[in-house]
């Protein structure tokens, strides 16, 4: 009997991927079962299933990587699915070395496979599948690994259980090489997979206090210090290349005024729908929308001319009147709006960062100037 049965919970709707996992369910069982003979031949028949499993899970991770490029897939979710792919191989490959010290290694082998198949087929491909489906619909890589994150998918429940006896198998893994302690080798292993985990820890807390320091608390936006850093590395790219760089400056239309009506509290859930309404008039994951400062955002839009520049100013002016949000105290419209300053410019020189945000902040006081809720291209 196959431990492994093959179901439309597998099924992603990505044909290649699908007949890969297939294949692998398949080399699983194959695996499986010869775990289980008692014969002379056992470890011959064993490793040379095992080979062909490594093979050809490289080859489906190669594949399923390439296909992900291919698709414009977010960078963040390219860069978890790899990791995942790495630290199986890592994983397995230390199993298989160590199993000749576990007390029932055919019952951690397939306790693992299993718990992992979970992971890796219910959990990140079929996420992988829905974001490609969302982006071959028009919708932009970084919308649609928001909108995945941010949805709960049938395979939930079942996946945690499966993460659950993942970390139960590997936790009875590390105790069973404890138990081998007599032996310096596995002494060594040991103690280096602790620190590597340790270390991963670190690198991402890390991490994680980046993203904190280079983040806006309330509009979960790029806050002012990080908005002039990456200003400063794509205007020194841009030189290089000789690339253009468009700028756009936003501010929201007496929005003093709309915090003295409506509340401080209301006014920060109005800054929260502009942030929004400006993430979503960009297209690119290599844009950036970052608070300025007060109710003044910022985007910066590496090799972008005036013509495409100009089109962002306007989705952002328009987004943000659609969000129909009522500012009674408005001299301009009933609603929230904004004016918009926009630049484009190939950098030259060591201030042109400081010229490009001068530029931008010159158009927005025409803007201003000119009545509100429109935007001005510098010229």
């Amino acid at each position: 009997m196959d431990t492994f049965v093959w179901d439309q919970n597998f099924v992603t709707g990505l044909a290649e991927v699908d007949g890969q996992h297939h294949a692998l369910v398949d080399l699983f069982n194959e695996l499986s079962r010869s775990l289980f003979l008692t014969d002379d031949s056992r470890e011959i028949v064993l490793t040379e299933i095992f080979e062909r499993l490594v093979a050809y899970t490289h080859y489906h991770f190669s594949d399923e990587e390439a296909l992900m490029k291919a698709e414009g897939v977010d960078e963040r979710h390219v860069q978890a699915h790899k990791g995942l792919h790495q630290q199986f191989v890592a994983q397995v490959h230390t199993m298989w070395q160590q199993r000749g010290l576990m007390s029932d290694p055919a019952e951690t082998f397939v306790g693992f496979l299993t718990s992992w198949l979970g992971m890796h087929i219910l959990g990140v491909d079929q996420s992988l599948a829905r974001q490609i489906v969302l982006i071959r619909e028009g919708v932009s890589p970084a919308q649609a690994f928001e909108q995945e994150n941010s949805a709960h998918d049938n395979g939930t429940q079942a996946l945690l259980k499966m993460i659950g006896k993942l970390y139960h198998v590997l936790s009875a893994q590390n105790t069973e090489l404890a138990q081998a302690n007599q032996l310096l080798e596995d002494r060594v292993a040991r103690r280096t997979r602790e620190l590597a985990y340790a270390n991963e820890e670190l690198q991402q807390a890390n991490l994680r206090l980046e993203a904190f320091s280079r983040t806006d608390g309330l509009l979960q936006i790029a806050n002012r210090a990080y908005f002039n850093d990456r200003l400063t590395q794509v205007c020194a790219a841009a030189t290089r290349r000789q690339e253009p760089i468009g700028l756009l400056m936003i501010d929201v239309d007496f929005f003093k005024r709309y915090n003295d009506t409506y509340g401080h509290q209301a006014g920060d859930a109005c800054l929260q729908a502009v942030a929004r309404a400006v993430q979503n008039a960009t297209q690119r994951t290599t844009d950036l929308v970052a608070r300025y400062g007060g109710e003044e955002l910022a985007v910066i839009l590496p090799d972008t001319d005036s013509e495409g520049t100009a089109a962002v100013a306007r989705r952002v002016v328009d987004g943000v009147l659609a969000l129909g949000r009522e500012h009674k105290t408005s001299d301009v419209a009933h609603y929230i709006t904004v004016s918009v300053g926009a630049a484009s410019q190939v950098p030259e020189g060591p201030n042109a960062d400081k010229a490009l945000i001068g530029s931008a902040d010159n158009a927005l006081y025409r803007a201003k100037e000119a009545g509100r809720n429109c935007w001005l291209l510098s010229v």
